[in-house]
């Protein structure tokens, strides 16, 4: 039997064969490749609802300005930036003397008026023997004008004499009349407890004593300074202008400011994940612990009008308070940018 040769192929079908599987593989990749994105879409479909995000945020801390509550110059810096405080530790002082001088003085009015408190006190006392006097003499001369009366009957007397004692009568009852009516007004005087001139004088020492007691200006509470560079001995202070600032170093938080549209789900008391930049994007773990009350915009110096014909929609942002769960594990500095996102299926 013979072996049938197979005819050689032509140079035709030899490239249809080479580029087959090319088409085969080009045509598997166009397929795939919407597939590809159809499945990446539904991924973030499905987990998009679930977690809202938000590189608009930064640390906060509590600061504050702290002023002098006097007006006078600064005799002395304790404290250099970057120092860390207690609450009471003295800031700076402001120099003394003159509130030195206003509390002597001070104290001198307040010695004054006791003394003329007491004085009206002794006046008030010996009026009451004035009174007991008055009322003696009163009586002596009514019994003189009864004896004038008496002997004026018989006529021992002249109607002369008789005058002369009505007029010392008439004259003693005035006198007692006197002595009460003193009597009366210092008693008035010194009634209603403490004098008002004494109370004035003390209510001077005090002011005296406050003012002495600020030249000592001391932390409000614990943290850490800022800003104290531009404070020098000589420089004059007055009050509600800053002198340095306080920042309390252990009560930081962060201020998110999320998408209107971002807030349909969010509560207080859902987890927060915080990356801040200055760290490398460290993670720090935290929740959300308010919502704001209004929009960044509602607490802008000029709130943006919208009632024109040009109004233009525009994508409010609103601040969100995402605190720290426990300490965090690095320094939080005021003003630090961060990124926040929220899950929104968390709520503690």
């Amino acid at each position: 039997m013979n072996q049938m040769k197979s005819e050689p192929m032509s140079g035709e079908a030899i490239e249809l064969e080479r580029t087959a599987p090319r088409k085969r593989r080009k045509l598997a990749i166009l397929l795939s490749l919407p597939l590809l994105i159809a499945a990446i879409g539904l991924y973030f479909w499905l987990s998009g609802g679930h977690s809202v995000s938000t590189d608009n945020a930064a640390v906060k801390q509590d600061i504050v300005s702290v002023s002098a509550q006097i007006v006078g110059p600064v005799s002395e810096v304790a404290v250099k930036t970057g120092d860390t405080v207690k609450r009471g530790d003295v800031l700076f002082r402001i120099d003394p003397a003159p509130f030195r001088v206003a509390l002597e003085q001070a104290e001198a009015q307040l010695a004054a008026a006791q003394l003329q408190t007491h004085q009206l006190r002794t006046q008030a006392a010996g009026t009451g023997g004035d009174i007991v006097g008055a009322q003696a003499d009163l009586g002596i001369q009514r019994r003189a004008l009864s004896r004038q009366a008496a002997l004026l009957k018989r006529g021992f007397t002249t109607r002369s004499d008789y005058d002369d004692a009505l007029a010392e009568v008439r004259k003693a009852e005035t006198a007692l009349a006197d002595a009460q009516a003193r009597a009366a007004n210092a008693g008035s005087a010194i009634s209603s407890g403490e004098q008002p001139s004494v109370a004035a004088a003390q209510a001077a020492v005090d002011k005296a004593r406050l003012d002495l007691a600020h030249t000592e200006v001391r932390a409000p509470f614990d943290g850490i300074i800022a800003n104290s560079d531009r404070l020098q001995p000589g420089q004059a202070v007055a009050p509600g202008i800053g002198m340095l600032s306080l920042v309390r170093g252990k009560n930081a938080w962060i201020e998110a400011n999320f998408k209107e549209k971002d807030l349909e789900r969010m509560v207080p008391g859902e987890a927060a994940t915080i990356k801040i930049d200055a760290y490398g994007g460290q993670s720090f773990k935290g929740h959300v612990e308010s919502i704001g009350a209004g929009t960044g915009s509602q607490f802008s110096v000029i709130p943006a009008q919208n009632a024109n014909g040009n109004w233009v929609k525009v994508t409010q942002r609103v601040p969100v308070r995402i605190a720290f769960d426990g300490n965090p594990s690095r320094p939080m500095i005021a003003g630090l940018s961060a990124y926040v996102s929220v899950d929104l299926d968390s709520a503690k």
